[in-house]
């Protein structure tokens, strides 16, 4: 699976490529329409045909303004000093009915818009954390996952809605054109062809400023992770005691400020640039502007229009112009949304290979043996394998031990053997049966991992507990069991709210515990799930000698008959598992029962030696 995945990434450089390969054309657009429609549709239909029921309610409404402005200044130039007539009351009524409309229009919709821009946003965060807790765990050490996630989080989440909002001022500006075109036409057919042509400099100049604008963000990106990371190294709560310790806040703010600093200087490049085009793009339609105004003029010293018409011509011009370059800005603003939505689906599909894991037939609920056979595993974008062609078996009920120095590979064996990292080469096996021959997610629900780095989730205590095993709703017997069988039954019953005692000062009411406490109810959580195969990485990392020695000592009698692997760079904790593997390099280079190792005199009984010694002298000082 890890091939596959990196065959899905795509860094800077070849994504620019891509972005500059594509035309903007009438099929694209097309494309990216019924893209973002079918987003925004799923998401709030409603809301949708709503704002464009509003687009059109207004483009009518400023319609009638241009007619009802000509109706106004005929009244009034057909005045003969009797004071107003019912026409010219009537005329200014309907404008600034229309007028009313118009505003009150506007106000709905921004209300309207911006529920539905939360409504959007929702369904993509939903679609974008299916991607990141369902990709696989070799994702997570790719830079190049970390970038597109990035981006996707900047931009492409809010870029579905953008694109519908241009979609629909592209409606509301076509309505509004027709309309208020058809009241132009009505005046001189001459002015509408000038006032469209008009609109064609900022649709020009727009096509740069969209490829500029994604070149900028692609660009950017490794620079806004590193102030995002620098920011939550500051301002979280297990990083504050060493920064204070170090007296590091100084040099991380500085670092901060670089960050900040080389960004705010592309970002002023950036937008000088797309300022520049902006204003040839607008200048253009302003030459146009001037040249219609004149071709009015002239229509009016021709004696072709009336005075009334040309008020009423003037309004139109402007309200046209005003529409016609908010049509080309939505067409510009969808192409230059498109390239972020692709780049969005691509990030989208890191997810398919993770939904096959779903797929296939259920694993067995238990096995005679489990095998690493001949496994081969290389993380992502490294060229040295962590793991090379390691064999290790563990029988129904056995306890064993992985042990090396660090580095060594034990703990992506380990990851490997749970399911996972998908080796490169050889196979797990259950019984000789490989266990992609079922559903991954299957076997991972067979298997409990506690892990060394495991995480304090600041929830409650039972929470913590019962997240070994969400299947099902949380069962009082069995979390105090699981509890009892860690040790953590004492730490959490004296916690003021006991088991609903929220594990973070972050909440009120909340407690901390400490290193060792934590470790147990971690243990606590991997016994919950009650799986047939525990893997256990380093379980006992923050034990004191005596709680270490009673987690081995009881290990046998707490699992209950299942399948335990072990991993440790403690060699003196392992001694009674049924057998031990000893790993360097990525490889076993050893495996037997403690005493088998101590009598080869190899590389177990080497370390195991300097350790012991290293201990014996420390007790001795």
């Amino acid at each position: 699976m890890a091939a596959a995945e990196g065959e899905d990434y795509v860094d800077p450089v070849t994504l620019r490529a891509q972005a500059r390969s594509q035309r903007k054309s009438l099929g694209r657009l097309s494309i990216l329409i019924r893209q973002s429609v079918r987003l925004v549709w799923a998401s709030g239909r409603g809301l949708f045909v709503g704002l464009l029921a509003l687009q059109i309610a207004a483009a009518l409404a400023l319609a009638g303004q241009v007619l009802a402005v000509q109706a106004v200044l005929a009244a009034i130039l057909d005045l003969d000093g009797s004071g107003a007539t019912a026409a010219l009351w009537t005329s200014v009524l309907v404008l600034a009915g229309l007028t009313a409309v118009t505003s009150i229009i506007g106000a709905v919709q921004g209300h309207m818009q911006r529920l539905l821009g939360e409504l959007v946003a929702r369904s993509m965060w939903d679609q974008v954390l299916d991607v990141s807790t369902g990709v696989g765990l070799s994702s997570f050490e790719s830079p190049d996952f970390f970038n597109r996630l990035q981006r996707v989080q900047s931009n492409a989440l809010s870029r579905p809605y953008q694109v519908t909002q241009g979609l629909i001022a592209m409606g509301g500006a076509l309505a509004a054109s027709i309309g208020v075109g058809a009241a132009l036409v009505s005046i001189s057919p001459l002015l509408l062809p000038l006032l469209v042509v008009g609109g064609l400099p900022v649709l020009l100049t727009s096509r740069r400023e969209s490829r500029l604008e994604f070149d900028f963000s692609v660009a950017q990106t490794p620079v806004l992770r590193m102030r995002q990371y620098l920011t939550l190294v500051q301002t979280g709560r297990d990083e504050a005691k060493e920064i204070r310790a170090f007296n590091l806040a100084d040099w991380l703010h500085g670092r901060f400020d670089t960050a900040y600093g080389t960004y705010l200087g592309a970002l002023a490049h950036h937008l000088r640039r797309r300022a520049t085009l902006s204003a040839i793009g607008n200048l253009g339609s302003a030459v146009v502007l001037v040249l219609t105004l004149g071709a009015l003029v002239w229509l009016i010293l021709d004696g072709q229009v009336t005075v009334a018409g040309a008020g009423a011509a003037i309004v139109a011009i402007r309200m046209l112009a005003s529409q016609v370059q908010t049509l080309f800005a939505g067409v510009q603003r969808i192409f230059e949304s498109g390239l972020f939505l692709e780049d969005l689906q691509g990030f989208l599909r890191l997810a398919e290979p993770a939904k096959e894991d779903a797929h296939g037939p259920e694993a067995p609920t238990g096995f005679g043996a489990v095998t690493a056979d001949d496994v081969h595993f290389t993380y992502p974008g490294s060229e040295l394998p962590a793991v090379r062609g390691a064999t290790v078996e563990l029988r129904a009920g056995e306890v064993v031990a992985i042990v090396g120095e660090n580095g060594s590979g034990k703990t992506t064996l380990a990851k490997i053997l749970a399911g996972l990292y998908t080796p490169d080469e050889g196979a797990v096996r259950w019984d000789g049966t490989d266990i992609r021959a079922w559903s991954l997610a299957s076997v991972r629900s067979r298997i409990a991992v506690i892990f060394q780095d495991f995480v304090r989730y600041a929830l409650s205590a039972e929470d913590n507990i019962a997240i070994g095993d969400v299947s099902r709703p949380p069962d009082p017997a069995r979390l105090r069991a699981s509890t009892r069988a860690a040790g953590a039954t004492g730490a959490i019953e004296s916690l003021p709210d006991g088991y609903a005692t929220p594990l973070s000062r972050l909440f009120a009411g909340g407690r901390d515990l400490s290193g060792g406490q934590w470790q147990r109810v971690a243990i606590a959580r991997g016994y919950y799930r009650d799986a047939p195969f525990v893997i256990l990485d380093e379980p006992s990392a923050a034990l004191d000698p005596r709680a270490e020695y009673d987690l081995f000592a009881s290990l046998r009698h707490t699992l209950e008959g299942r399948t335990a692997l072990f991993i440790s760079h403690r060699f003196s904790t392992v001694r009674s598992a049924d057998r031990i593997y000893v790993m360097a390099e990525g490889r076993v280079v050893e495996h037997g029962t403690h005493d088998e190792l101590m009598a080869a005199d190899g590389q177990y009984a080497e370390l195991f030696s300097l350790q012991a010694a290293a201990y014996l002298n420390a007790e001795q000082a």
